[in-house]
Formats: C-alpha cells, sequence, structure tokens
C-alpha cells in the first residue's frame, strides 16, 4: 500500500472504517516542535476538511463532506485532529490541532437533533441522539498559530472537537448513543 505521508492529498479509500481495530485504539502523543513529517500530515488533515467543504470538490475526488477529521481516521495513532466550521456568529473555525485536552467541560448538554456523522461510519448507520457538552476549553498545539493554546468553544464547535478528540480515544460517536432508546433525550438536555 502507497505511504499516505507520500502524497498531497487524502483519498476516500484512506479513511480507516468502524471495523478497522485501530479506530479502537489510543492515539500516542506527539512530540513537539512537530517533525516535517508530522506537520505534512497535519496539513494534509486540515487540507481535507476544507476541500471536502466544496461540493464539486467532492465529487470529482469521490469524497463524503466533512467538518472535522483525526489522524487514526487515515490510520495514524498519533494525537492530531484538524477541523474547519463557523461558531455561532458565522466565522469561520479552523483548527490543526496536537495533542489536545479538554479542561473544562460544561454541565449542560447539547444534541443535534439529526444525530452525527463520521467519515469512518456509513452515512445513516447510526441514528440517534448523542449528548455532548455545550461549553469546553480544549489545550491544545494549534498549528496555525503555532503555539499551544486554550481553545474556549461553545455549541456546535463544542460538538465537533469533543468528536474528534473521542477518535484519539478510540470512541466513535456511536459509543454516545443509549442503547435502549437511540432516540433518548433527557428534559435537561437542549437542542441545537
Amino acid at each position: 500500500m502507497e505511504n499516505i505521508l507520500q502524497r498531497k492529498f487524502i483519498k476516500n479509500t484512506d479513511i480507516v472504517m468502524e471495523e478497522n481495530p485501530v479506530l479502537r485504539e489510543l492515539s500516542q502523543q506527539v512530540k513537539l516542535p512537530l517533525s516535517k513529517e508530522d506537520k505534512h500530515l497535519l496539513k494534509m488533515l486540515y487540507n481535507h476538511v476544507s476541500n471536502s467543504q466544496d461540493p464539486q470538490y467532492c465529487i470529482d475526488h469521490d469524497i463524503r463532506s466533512a467538518v472535522g477529521i483525526a489522524a487514526v481516521q487515515v490510520g495514524v495513532l498519533k494525537q492530531m485532529l484538524a477541523v474547519k466550521t463557523q461558531d455561532n456568529d458565522g466565522k469561520t473555525v479552523k483548527y490543526a490541532l496536537v495533542n489536545p485536552k479538554i479542561l473544562e467541560a460544561s454541565d449542560q448538554i447539547i444534541y443535534l437533533p439529526g444525530g452525527e456523522g463520521c467519515l469512518s461510519i456509513e452515512e445513516g448507520k447510526y441514528p440517534g441522539i448523542v449528548p455532548r457538552h455545550q461549553k469546553i476549553v480544549v489545550e491544545a498545539y494549534n498549528l496555525f498559530s503555532n503555539q499551544i493554546e486554550r481553545i474556549e468553544a461553545e455549541d456546535f464547535v463544542a460538538i465537533v472537537l469533543q468528536h474528534e478528540i473521542d477518535h484519539l480515544n478510540g470512541k466513535l460517536f456511536s459509543d454516545h448513543l443509549n442503547k435502549l432508546d437511540p432516540m433518548f433525550v433527557n428534559e435537561n438536555w437542549q437542542s441545537l
């Protein structure tokens, strides 16, 4: 198999699917400053997410649209992830993070009424409600600022970061579904 790091772009066939046990393994801490190889991988992850938000690019390259991806999803067990989405004000939020840790999480739980999706899971395979913290504080090295940052995220951005950090800990969104009733919603949770 061709080494993913020898290319500039991630292909659809590079995405590891849920049946692969690597997705259940813990990703390893990454040494800073980043090696040339790690920097290349992180840029590839971010570019994949960014490019996937162009519908024509998705068609031309046979990839699914995404707002985030973790290194383990391309078979690399390193604590790296990339996110590109919009905050509540419609401002573009972009991260290329290394060794992210959730330092704080609000008691308030939120969820997406349509459930979550994942590049590593067949679309629509696990409908259901995924409870997430409404606000989180994450500490991580961000490639874009070239420093360790404290990121305060809320609502959709917080959901995306929690989803991707879960990947680094061998978890999938489907693990959070209520096993008896996947559509279960606690009366104290808020729909986003």
